[in-house]
């Protein structure tokens, strides 16, 4: 009997990538960039930002746990500062969160150019015609375990922020990363400030909200296009039929039209897709005006990739821990966050890669059985590089062998991380009255102080 082959997937690839980049430089040229009276302490930048990639790769219980572990050195993820907890916490309360995203913003640039474009491989041709394809989104964290002194009166949950996404949809990598402490903040208008760091002719989907004419008139200015579910606040004028036809069973139509009233932002010239069969419906706008390069039924075979960033949101909550929010300082919810975003990327870059080489699409890996494995492979690869320092540094001389048989944890099987497929009986989503009842943190009293203080 013919002995059955297997393919192992490299596990060690997240911590590569993370000692690659994550370094005191990278840490130095980003904290050079956006300093204003900032110093460095016994906390040192490289320090901080290794221990909150710790605490996403460990999940711990307590911040005061993961900073007596690493001060006794049980844990070798975390950082050996020889420092008080109180030391920490001024430094998470004193750093603005702009370094944090300086360093995202960083190592996201390199891993972007370290990967092609895998995910979503049926729209490659799509991809191609454009400098890159992303979703826009927002979403919400969720209310902290730790209440604020200030909070300790109130009975409405109070959300320790919001967040705005930017999905790259080919790299499955999470492009861009907006955090405001405000939970209640406009989510348009920070969609509309994150366009100024896409490049040129990249083209945006989003969901309803981003149905303006103001959005439009904003990725006008910028040169972007974009693709999004229509609102039907929206008023449209029809003006020319450009398009209609049978298609899988329905009616498809093509129309160019006048959306917007102009009182608000200038009236946009778009194109309306709408498919109908029955009592279906699916209605797109977008501003690409040549058909030749985004055709009707691919601008409605795109839509459905928006939830994508859904399940990037998704990954960072539930797999990478952001449901829990360790601290109550605004500044420390940022750094956790933008913590995690970079974990993820590298995650994504990780996945991608064992993928390709087991010839599958990227998407059928399963980040929440992929993720721990990469955690665990991390974990023990820095603890055995700590080992290793300790030996040659005891035995200076001696030959130091290594098999990779002795080091199962760096490989897994593919069969333990290929995802299963859902099952005809859905898990509905358990209803929280609580979830209607809560209030951002500058509509506390003394909240909007406190934010206006750590910005």
């Amino acid at each position: 009997m013919a002995r059955r082959t297997r393919s192992d997937v490299n596990l060690l690839r997240l911590a590569e990538l993370l000692q690659a980049h994550i370094t005191p430089a990278l840490c130095h040229a980003a904290f050079g960039r956006v300093r204003r009276s900032e110093r460095q302490r016994v906390w040192t930048l490289t320090a901080l930002v290794q221990f909150w990639v710790a605490v996403i790769l460990r999940a711990p219980k307590a911040l005061s746990q993961a900073l007596a572990d690493g001060l006794e050195q049980r844990e070798p993820l975390f950082p050996p500062v020889t420092a008080t907890p109180e030391a920490f916490f001024q430094r998470c309360r004193d750093l603005r969160p702009a370094f944090f995203v300086e360093v995202f913003e960083r190592f996201t640039a390199r891993v972007l150019t370290a990967v092609p474009p895998r995910y979503a491989a049926e729209m490659a041709e799509v991809q191609a015609r454009f400098a890159a394809l992303v979703v826009f989104d927002g979403s919400r964290l969720a209310a902290i375990a730790r209440r604020l002194k200030l909070l300790w009166d109130e009975r409405a949950v109070v959300l320790p922020g919001c967040l705005l996404g930017v999905y790259d949809l080919g790299r499955g990598l999470c492009r861009g990363l907006v955090f405001d402490p405000d939970a209640a903040a406009s989510e348009l208008k920070r969609a509309v400030a994150a366009l100024d760091r896409l490049a040129r002719d990249t083209l945006v989907l989003g969901d309803r909200l981003y149905c303006t004419a103001a959005f439009f008139e904003a990725l006008h200015e910028h040169g972007c296009w974009g693709v999004t579910r229509r609102n039907h606040q929206l008023g449209l004028r029809k003006l020319q039929r450009l398009r209609k036809r049978r298609v899988q069973g329905g009616l498809l139509e093509d129309w160019l039209v006048r959306a917007g009233s102009g009182v608000s932002a200038p009236a946009q010239t778009l194109r309306y897709i709408r498919w109908r069969r029955g009592g279906t419906r699916y209605e797109v706008l977008t501003n690409v005006l040549t058909p030749a390069r985004l055709s009707a039924e691919e601008a409605l075979d795109l839509y459905p990739y928006r939830w994508g960033i859904e399940r990037m949101f998704f990954d960072l909550k539930e797999v990478l821990n952001l449901n829990r929010v360790y601290a109550a300082n605004p500044n420390a919810v940022a750094m956790q966050v933008y913590a995690a975003a970079i974990v993820y990327n590298g995650m994504r870059v990780a996945q991608s890669e064992a993928a390709e080489q087991l010839g599958w699409p990227p998407e059928r890996i399963s980040p929440a059985k992929f993720f721990p494995r990469l955690a665990v492979a991390c974990h023990l690869h820095l603890q055995e590089q700590q080992w290793e320092r300790q030996f040659r540094r005891r035995q200076p001389r001696a030959h130091l062998h290594r098999r990779r048989a002795r080091r199962p944890w760096a490989h897994t099987q593919r069969t333990i991380i290929d995802v299963e497929r859902r099952s005809e009986s859905r898990r509905h989503r358990r209803h929280c009255p609580a979830r209607r009842h809560w209030k951002s943190l500058a509509h506390v009293r003394g909240g909007r102080r406190l934010l206006a203080k750590l910005s």
